[in-house]
């Protein structure tokens, strides 16, 4: 798994993630900081990265365009500080691996994470 990180994540996360030895990407060390988040999107789906990200837009495109791609990781936690919440995002990348393999949205927060398969589907009428 190849996990890109947004903007609005610090950059230390690659140093977290290379200590599982999961290999990853801070956005602003390949792509324009200003890009939008579909460019980013973009990217990730053509290279093979899951987007990990606490921008909640990356979930709401990813429902209405109904992408396959790519994996989306959303953090919904205050504190997005690696030290704060290294353990829970590591658990919920193990536990949910073969979803994002796959194509899924993956929300944390502090006390579950949930897993939406890709592409998402809007509910029925009825």
């Amino acid at each position: 798994m190849k996990i890109l990180i947004d903007m609005n994540l610090s950059p230390d996360w690659v140093q977290v993630f290379a200590k599982y030895e999961i290999e990853s990407v801070h956005w602003s060390n390949i792509g324009d900081p200003r890009a939008t988040d579909r460019v980013i999107m973009n990217w990730a789906s053509i290279n093979g990265y899951v987007v990990f990200t606490n921008d909640l837009d990356f979930g709401i495109l990813l429902a209405a365009t109904q992408a396959e791609a790519p994996s989306t990781i959303q953090i919904r936690i205050q504190d997005i500080l690696p030290a704060s919440i290294e353990n829970l995002v590591i658990e919920a990348l193990r536990r949910f691996e073969s979803e994002l393999e796959s194509g899924a949205l993956i929300t944390i927060d502090l006390t579950r994470s949930r897993v939406r398969i890709l592409p998402i589907n809007p509910p029925t009428k009825g």
